[in-house]
């Protein structure tokens, strides 16, 4: 296999698998602090809102700490 392809394939791996996990996590989190984002489909209110928000930046935090473990192996 190519070099650059199986950089390419972890990194895109562990993107992926950070993001889920970061997400699940916030949300996770969410649910702890009565912020959740799946609780009512039709009213946008500031729970709702909080649920979203932590749930984005576990996202983006859970990419960001899987790309750190893998440039680090």
């Amino acid at each position: 296999m190519n070099p650059q392809f199986r950089q390419a394939f972890k990194e895109g791996l562990a993107d992926a698998t950070g993001f889920v996990i970061g997400a699940l996590a916030g949300w996770g989190l969410g649910l702890l602090l009565g912020l959740d984002f799946f609780a009512t489909p039709n009213a946008w209110g500031w729970r709702e809102i909080g649920g979203l928000v932590l749930i984005a930046l576990g996202c983006g935090l859970g990419k960001t700490v899987a790309r750190r473990f893998i440039a680090t192996r």
